[in-house]
């Protein structure tokens, strides 16, 4: 007997989605849209191992097999796996395929399933290996060393048995009180896209229908507009007309699909006042109808039982999902009923088996039907912790220098002293969505600055003050210490870190309210309402300073901290974000000079809480300010100070006037500036270029937008020519029609080391010879 068409690995995909499809009953159907089971309920660790629970034996009994499972590998604190009851690197892949081969061997048409897992910055699971976060990502201003390093997390995810990698990608930071900041690449949307780009490249690699063994599915996170909640509260409501939806909130999720990313997932936030999930405008005509998106559309934790207070029940609230563009749910109680939606009529059978056949068309891309077990090997051992440190140590931005103090090397330091919450511990540098790491994993700032200190000189430490509250016990201490040392180092910020102790929402979002004691100040759940630094962190940079010993504050934050007026308190102030693992070597190798200061802000640092939002491209209609404090960001997007000098020309164009259709050309105008390097040391310089609109267009302008950015390396003394296109990808603007076109106008071009300190240079746009300005760009 021939094997049935679905089976055919020759086959087109929709072919054999067909075919496979005619042999379900409705029931099969409802358990490929499923993805009701926590995996870690699937195993229980045993004196030899690891087994099937019963739980889920019957949870693939209920529907005759089972779409996706969630987290088998999942580890922390709210999962309530630890490294004693999880699952290793050495178990992962027999787990993963003893969990495969009962799904494919009880079930009757043996469908296999996908196993679903976090990868937010590096694969959340024991032994895992942990990336910075996507904030100290987009620090970076470097795609393609993040391409790189996404594409060895891949590897890792499917060497253990994982398809699919659930990535934050899409949210942006337009509020820093939201918690989950940290998940986010930046405030700018076309930053976010170039990293989004490299992501998907890196997980998913080469575009085509097939998604190699080494490879994984990559659904990127939150589609749309979850960065800008009102208040930069977790989950709460929006506040988005269409232009800013489309302009700022919905770039990365077009280059991502435009990259061919294989899935999105639905945000808990409103758009309108429908939320993400029951919305057909942006899963349906906007996502599928206008994007052409062929991919899946993942509802996010429960996000569709929120739906009943609207739908009036589970069943209509499933239809409504089902309806809107969901295809897969994750963890609630609606679609396991949707055959009861189908039998009462809220739903066609035909939508069902629309969402069905995206799912089944992702297993078939995957190869699971010719194998469905694991075949990847793991990256070689230590290659992508290299990669993590590197991008720790490209990451570090100098925010403030007096120009003296840093590098450490080349000066007679006798003592160190590094003091500061954040200095000695891996767990507050790491960041939310972690497993817990293996005693010895990584090396906290105080190790990377004790590892780096030459001969000679002495460290000290004393924590001087608790992460959160205004304990200040230990200041006395911390005083004694920098007094008679020849520099401090400070290390201050926040931490994301889960504690057993800390209390969970159902959806796994910590629940940290004012006055609760567990020290997170950061992560998804975890909003707050002042930027600035704690009671105790504030007291203990104001005495350490005091002392006179020269000030080097490291901030370790998933955030940028609302900061005041440094000068004169401390002599260098960097960020190190959330470093990742063995971030306290890179940040040491920046501090004694083994490593240039690199990272540059793809944040605006705030003032305070007080004048937000303060987000570099916004929109001015003459305002000028507050009375009791500037308007402006403490320290502007794209900012990062180096140990040398950098000096920029004036920005040339190729034109000067030109047709909108001309932008369209295989030779369109060109913008070069000339960089030189005026200081004695080897600078890596990220030049960026900025549009902003003088005169035109049919809507109100932006203040400016980043439009391009390049790396250039320099020597001392040397000059370069960096040279950008100015094509209609440049300088189109999301119009009332509903599209990206060029309208004819007044521009100036700028380019500069950050959004506030750029030369310009002016370009007129006329309508095209049919007088046709809709000059478009087919990837924003």
């Amino acid at each position: 007997m021939s094997e049935p068409l679905f089976r055919d690995p020759e086959a087109p995909v929709a072919d054999r989605v067909g075919d496979l499809l005619s042999r379900m009953t409705l029931t099969e159907k409802v358990g490929q849209v499923n993805q009701r089971m926590y995996g870690w309920d699937a195993y229980e660790r045993t004196p030899s191992g690891h087994r099937l629970t019963d739980a889920f034996r019957a949870e693939v009994a209920v529907c005759d097999g089972m779409g996706a499972l969630y987290g088998l590998q999942r580890a922390d604190p709210w999962s309530g796996v630890t490294a004693e009851t999880g699952i290793g690197a050495g178990d992962g892949a027999r787990v993963s395929d003893a969990v495969q081969r009962y799904v494919v061997e009880n079930t009757r048409l043996g469908i296999p399933v996908l196993l679903v897992e976090e990868m937010p910055h590096g694969l959340q699971a024991l032994d895992g290996t942990l990336l910075p976060v996507n904030l100290a990502v987009g620090a970076t201003w470097d795609p393609e060393l993040y391409e790189e390093a996404a594409a060895l997390a891949a590897a890792e995810l499917r060497a253990r048995g994982g398809h699919v990698a659930l990535v934050s990608a899409l949210d942006l930071v337009r509020d820093p009180r939201w918690g989950r900041a940290e998940e986010c690449f930046g405030e700018d949307p076309y930053l976010a896209a170039r990293f989004t780009e490299a992501l998907v490249r890196g997980v998913q690699g080469p575009a085509g229908d097939r998604i190699g063994p080494d490879r994984a599915a990559v659904v990127l996170k939150h589609f749309a507009g979850q960065g800008a909640t009102v208040g930069g509260r977790n989950s709460a409501a929006t506040e988005l007309g269409a232009r800013e939806l489309h302009e700022i909130h919905l770039v990365a999720a077009l280059a991502g699909v435009r990259a061919g990313a294989a899935g999105v997932m639905a945000a808990y936030n409103e758009f309108d006042g429908v939320p993400c999930a029951a919305s057909r405008h942006l899963l349906t005509e906007v996502l599928r109808e206008r994007w052409g998106f062929g991919g899946l559309v993942m509802a996010d934790g429960l996000a569709i039982d929120r739906l009943v207070r609207m739908a009036g029940d589970p069943v209509a609230a499933g239809a409504m999902a089902l309806r809107a563009g969901t295809d897969l749910s994750l963890w609630d109680d609606c679609y396991p009923r949707l055959a009861e939606a189908v039998r009462r009529g809220l739903v066609d059978e035909s939508a069902l088996d629309t969402a069905v056949g995206r799912v089944l068309a992702l297993k078939v891309r995957l190869g699971l039907f010719e194998n469905p077990y694991t075949t990847a090997r793991p990256p070689a051992p230590g290659r992508l912790e290299r990669l993590s440190e590197r991008i720790a140590r490209e990451s570090v931005t100098l925010l403030e220098h007096d120009g003296a103090t840093l590098p450490f090397a080349g000066r007679r330091i006798g003592t160190v002293a590094v003091i500061g919450p954040n200095a000695d511990s891996v767990p507050q540098q790491i960041g939310d969505y972690t497993a817990p790491q293996r005693p010895g994993t990584g090396s906290s700032v105080l190790a990377g600055i004790r590892a780096a200190a030459p001969e000679g000189t002495t460290v000290t430490y004393a924590p001087g003050c608790g992460l959160v509250g205004g304990d200040r016990s230990g200041l006395a201490g911390a005083v004694a210490l920098a007094a008679s040392a020849d520099v401090a180092v400070l290390v201050l910020g926040g931490s994301s870190a889960r504690e057993s102790g800390t209390r969970f929402d159902a959806n796994g979002a910590a629940v940290v309210a004012a006055g609760n004691p567990v020290e997170m100040t950061c992560g998804e759940g975890v909003d707050l309402a002042e930027l600035g630094l704690p009671e105790g962190q504030s007291a203990l940079l104001e005495a350490v300073a005091a002392t006179g010993t020269p000030v080097v504050v490291v901030l370790v934050q998933g955030r940028p901290h609302a900061l005041p007026d440094l000068t004169g308190t401390a002599a260098a102030v960097l960020s190190a974000w959330y470093p990742g693992p063995w971030g306290g070597r890179a940040v040491a190798d920046v501090l004694f000079g083994a490593a240039e200061p690199q990272g540059r802000l793809p944040v605006s640092v705030p003032r305070s809480a007080a004048q937000l939002p303060v987000f570099y491209n916004g929109k001015d209609h003459g305002y000028r300010g507050y009375v009791d404090q500037p308007a402006t960001a403490r320290h502007p997007f794209g900012h990062g100070l180096t140990y040398a000098t950098v000096e920029y020309g004036e920005p040339r164009l190729s034109e000067a006037s030109l047709a909108a259709d001309r932008l369209d050309g295989p030779e369109p105008p060109t913008c070069t500036v000339r960089v030189t390097n005026t200081g004695g040391r080897a600078v890596s310089e990220t030049v960026q270029l900025y549009v902003r609109r003088v005169l035109g267009g049919s809507s109100w302008p932006r203040v400016r937008e980043l439009r391009g950015f390049a790396r250039v390396e320099l020597a001392p003394g040397d000059s370069a020519e960096v040279t950008f296109p100015v094509d209609a990808r440049t300088l189109a603007s999301f119009t009332y029609a509903g599209e990206w076109a060029v309208e004819p106008g007044e521009f100036a071009i700028g380019t500069g080391p950050s959004s506030h300190r750029t030369q310009e240079a002016g370009l007129t746009v006329t309508a095209g010879a049919h007088g046709d300005s809709r000059a478009g760009r087919s990837a924003r």
